[in-house]
């Protein structure tokens, strides 16, 4: 069956694209479009031609399924249609609606006509895979809107609803009620009134001292873009739109796009782009898997991170029960709750009037024979074993039958915890990253015990949070954690080697990371850390470690809380000042290990840094704790701070080429410094360079 269907209203064609979810511009459509089109130039009896589509969009753009394939650019190709339909000797009506993004817009924009229901979301997304529109997005848009709204949505890949573009020659007409019935009338009153054949090509731009303001959107966008080159190369495929007639223009907006779609920006963000997918996909979990109902929710724990995980139920409209063992923590916490909601208000995130409802879905309680009802429970409780213990047996009491039991842990057993209880099945782990109402990673632990079903309803209710839900095996530190404490321990020796913590911060925050990991621990609170090591040295009495943050522990310097960790803080503000006691401290640490300090360069740094990351993250897809390289990305991209234009630590190790990861690697371990032992590169890492594949294909 063709994905673009034909049928006839009388006089007019009508064109259904029809390929869901979005009707994608995948190669059988595109061969749809043109034997329709073909179909009704053949015909006498045909006056007009309406192109729309079937379902929920008119169209998203391009077929993701395509990506990467030989089919993207295969033809006819989606300049071909466009090229087929400008020529037209009969006009060719756009009927839009819901959604025409990317290269859909691009396909009404070569229609001689447009039309569209109100509620339309119109856009060129491209800048947000790293590119810009292909199809004369940047030539023809401008055509048709003012100029500065036309480049703003272009740099931007932001949406504008249909109605904005009333009186703009982008649409010819909102339409209210049904959108094909009033397409096929104003199809008729273009012949009727002999409103022939008008291209979005052959008008002109025209927008006085465009030079002036070209030159001011360029330096705005180079001072917010930074990273990202697709930004910059918009504004300088639009000023072609002003400054050259349409053909020559067309050339420049082919010469950025293929300047960009080879850059490890655009690699980048569609690595990210296609990696948030992925990642709820898992293989022996299939779509259809049955899921349980989730009406409503339990926090037990009403400090940081349960209030931050009870907002999360209650912003998506779901009640949830707080419990705590003490009033005053309950009071304490819903007051931390209400003030994040009212800060939310003043500053225009949440109606004013919202602030009341979402604390009306938060109730809070003292009794767990209260939260027995609830769908699911998240216990959110301190980061120890016999803790969770005690929280786990006695949900096991009170929770019904069919409620999931999740735990917020960030590195102990889950497959421990479930066996705490006699429906393991039910348990999974659920780690939310801090602020939990903010960050949007939610790791998601799978026990051995844990159901299918259990698994999928938690990923379904973690896109209702609006939380990117990735996947992880059971081990200690899950995945984010299992690599960053490697990280950390490359940080720390480091310092012992030679380097301050503010030189190492600044060289990773230089590549485009939120924090660097000094900067990072203090915000997280050293003794949270501190606690883990401990640990890790009684259940890894060999294993090498730099002692210089316990250190700072012991002094009480628990970071930004306590106004001094790595560096020293100042009350209220936030600012890492370094701070000379750390320096004296470090020298005397030295000496008492008997290392004379040398100098680090930054670029030691950084990939000493990086390949920690790595050579954990291969050990990790080796065990099976991961599924896929991209779900480690997705991790650091959403819950780390990692940059987005450098795409995740594996794919950076991708693009770096393994086979000189492997090498520097070896590097490494002959500086004869810490755990050389470490710098041995994972079976897989070796495995693939020697291969000379990637972690990402």
């Amino acid at each position: 069956m063709s994905q673009a269907p034909y049928s006839v209203q009388g006089d007019v064609a009508v064109i259904t694209m029809s390929n869901p979810p979005v009707n994608g511009l995948g190669l059988e459509l595109r061969r749809g479009i043109v034997e329709g089109l073909n179909q009704a130039l053949a015909d006498p009896a045909i006056q007009a031609i309406v192109l729309t589509g079937a379902g929920k969009a008119f169209s998203g753009g391009a077929d993701i399924r395509e990506f990467n394939t030989p089919k993207t650019f295969a033809e006819p190709n989606l300049g071909t249609v466009i090229d087929m339909i400008e020529r037209s000797p009969k006009p060719v009506v756009a009927a839009v609606h819901s959604v025409a993004m990317g290269g859909g817009l691009e396909l009404a924009l070569g229609c001689h006509f447009r039309v569209a229901s109100p509620g339309a979301q119109i856009a060129l997304p491209e800048v947000k895979l790293g590119l810009l529109p292909g199809a004369g997005g940047t030539q023809r848009l401008p055509r048709v809107i003012p100029f500065e709204m036309a480049l703003n949505m272009i740099v931007s890949g932001q949406a504008v609803m249909s109605e904005k573009f009333k009186g703009t020659r982008l649409f010819q007409e909102i339409i209210d009620g049904d959108l094909l019935t009033g397409a096929v009338a104003f199809a008729r009153k273009v012949v009727a009134e002999k409103l022939g054949l008008p291209r979005v090509r052959d008008l002109r731009v025209d927008y006085p001292n465009a030079q002036a303001y070209l030159q001011f959107a360029r330096n705005t966008v180079a001072a917010v873009a930074r990273n990202f080159p697709a930004p910059l190369k918009c504004v300088e495929a639009v000023a072609a739109s002003v400054s050259m007639p349409f053909d020559a223009g067309m050339k420049v907006e082919a010469k950025c796009f293929h300047d960009l779609i080879d850059t490890p920006e655009s690699k980048a963000l569609r690595h990210s782009f296609f990696g948030e997918r992925a990642a709820s996909k898992i293989p022996d979990v299939p779509d259809d898997t049955p899921t349980r109902p989730i009406r409503s929710a339990a926090v037990i724990g009403a400090g940081t991170m349960g209030g931050g995980i009870a907002m999360n139920f209650a912003n998506a409209g779901i009640p949830v029960k707080v419990l705590e063992v003490k009033q005053e923590a309950l009071d304490r916490g819903l007051g931390v709750i209400r003030k994040n909601y009212e800060n939310s208000a003043k500053r225009g995130r949440i109606k004013p009037e919202d602030v009341d409802k979402r604390m009306a879905l938060i109730t809070p309680t003292l009794s767990y024979s209260d939260i027995g009802d609830a769908d699911i429970v998240v216990e959110a409780v301190f980061e120890d074993m016999p803790v969770k213990e005690a929280v786990f047996k006695q949900l096991d009491e009170v929770m019904k039958p069919g409620a999931i039991l999740a735990s917020n842990t960030s590195t102990l057993d889950v497959d421990k915890i479930a066996s705490f209880t006699r429906r393991p099945q039910d348990v999974i782990g659920t780690h939310f990253f801090s602020p939990a109402n903010v960050m949007r990673l939610l790791e998601i632990v799978r026990g051995a015990k844990t159901g299918k079903d259990v698994l999928a309803t938690t990923l379904q209710l973690s896109k209702k949070i609006k939380k990117l839900g990735v996947v992880s095996g059971v081990c200690d530190g899950f995945i984010g954690n299992r690599m960053i404490n490697q990280y950390s321990r490359q940080a720390g020796f480091m310092l012992e080697e030679g380097a301050t913590p503010q030189q190492v911060d600044r060289a990773i925050e230089k590549l485009g990371f939120a924090m660097g990991p000094f900067r990072m621990a203090d915000l997280a609170g050293n003794d949270v850390g501190w606690f883990i090591r401990k640990r890790h040295y009684i259940e890894h009495p060999d294993m090498i470690s730099p002692k210089f943050g316990d250190k700072i522990c012991e002094l009480g310097r628990f970071g930004q809380k306590t106004g001094a960790g790595y560096y020293k803080y100042e009350a209220g503000k936030r600012d890492a000042i370094p701070d000379p006691v750390v320096e004296d401290m470090l020298v005397k640490y030295r000496a008492e290990l008997g290392i004379t300090p040398r100098k680090i360069s930054d670029d030691e740094i950084v990939h000493r840094l990086m390949f920690a990351l790595v050579n954990e993250g291969a050990k990790i897809l080796e065990e099976g704790i991961a599924l896929r390289a991209s779900d480690i990305d997705m991790i650091y991209l959403t819950g780390y701070g990692f940059p987005l234009h450098v795409g995740g630590p594996m794919l950076y190790a991708d693009i770096y080429g393994l086979y000189n990861v492997v090498n520097r690697m070896n590097g490494f371990a002959k500086l004869g410094y810490g755990d050389s032992a470490f710098w041995t590169p994972a079976p897989l890492l070796v495995k693939l360079a020697a291969e000379g594949k990637g972690f990402n294909g």
